[in-house]
């Protein structure tokens, strides 16, 4: 009896002694603030992951780690918060495959029209063995960003003001808002719009104004940004299955302790698991509600604009020839 309460007395000693180390490596972790920055709009799933994420981490870290998050393009557009990422302005932000193509030219075939088939194929790339040995490292050895996963977006379509859009030949001449990109651009041109760069904030405006006939974007972006009170018409062609890769400066990262990294992360995949499943429920739901609220909504042939859409890239040799076609191939034979 003596001898087992004495092994139990060197447990708990052993136990409060681990504790206590834990809770001294933690209060010894240098205080860190993170500026999150995003043009998402209120309401809308990757914004209220943003605090999702927030509140997660100062739970993980314990409050060693404070993110403060910065909205609706309240701190940089659309045009500057990749550049803030990079310079280390903000510290975390959400960057699209199109614009890290910028400055990785092959990326832009992950943001190519009719590239995913859903977003389970999406997801299996994105978030697994092809990012994890290709497209994270690239990022982290050629920026000074790390990518910590990817967001599902949504499906992006068509969104109109006066025209209606039943065929892919209704699309010319359309004066079409895209975010201002070469990857971006060449996409409108591939949809066989006239594209026209502007910035999200932007753009509600310019619908009801009339100074672009349309825009693209997923669904829920539609709604919450209230697109649908300045337009008529919504046409589904699912021309990209979008996400969106929530990255932090290289810098940052490399300032913060390894737990405060792991915590980062770990908050970051619940994150993006809150914001996934919120983007599908929400999809499923919504063309129901524009209906609702008096649009007309169409059902083009799918297959027709990919078959245009596919062939515009085909032709662009000058972006493909960027491309590693054996990696294109085997995400395609992934496809669902």
């Amino acid at each position: 009896m003596k001898k087992l309460s004495m092994i139990l007395l060197v447990l708990c000693v052993v136990v409060s002694m681990q504790v206590w180390a834990q809770g001294t490596k933690d209060a010894a972790a240098k205080p860190v603030e993170l500026i999150f920055t995003s043009v998402s709009v209120s309401g809308d799933s990757h914004t209220e992951a943003m605090y999702v994420f927030a509140d997660k981490v100062k739970e993980l870290t314990g409050g060693s780690v404070e993110v403060k998050v910065y909205d609706n393009g309240t701190l940089f557009s659309s045009e500057n918060e990749f550049d803030a990422l990079l310079s280390g302005e903000a510290d975390l932000a959400y960057i699209s495959f199109p614009t890290l193509a910028t400055q990785i030219p092959s990326f832009s075939m992950f943001g190519s029209g009719y590239f995913f088939s859903s977003y389970e194929h999406m997801n299996a790339v994105l978030n697994g063995e092809i990012a994890h040995n290709y497209i994270w490292p690239k990022v982290k050895d050629t920026l000074n960003i790390v990518p910590l996963g990817s967001m599902y977006l949504g499906s992006r379509e068509i969104n109109t003001r006066n025209k209606e859009i039943n065929s892919y030949a209704d699309m010319n001449g359309l004066l079409l808002r895209m975010p201002n990109s070469e990857s971006w651009l060449f996409l409108g041109k591939a949809l066989g719009a006239n594209p026209t760069p502007l910035s999200f904030s932007e753009l509600y405006t310019a619908l009801q104004t009339g100074a672009v006939d349309g825009q693209d974007n997923p669904l829920p972006t539609v709604e919450k940004a209230k697109f649908y009170e300045v337009t008529k018409y919504l046409a589904i062609t699912n021309h990209v299955i979008d996400s969106i890769m929530p990255c932090i400066n290289k810098d940052k990262w490399n300032s913060m302790t390894e737990d405060q990294q792991k915590a980062v992360q770990k908050a970051m995949d619940f994150a993006i698991k809150f914001n996934d499943e919120a983007r599908i429920n929400s999809e499923a739901s919504l063309v129901d509600f524009f209906l609702e609220k008096g649009m007309t909504v169409t059902h083009p042939d799918i297959n027709e604009f990919r078959a245009h859409v596919q062939d515009a890239y085909a032709a662009n040799t000058a972006m493909t020839s960027t491309w590693d076609m054996d990696l294109y191939e085997k995400v395609q034979s992934m496809a669902r």
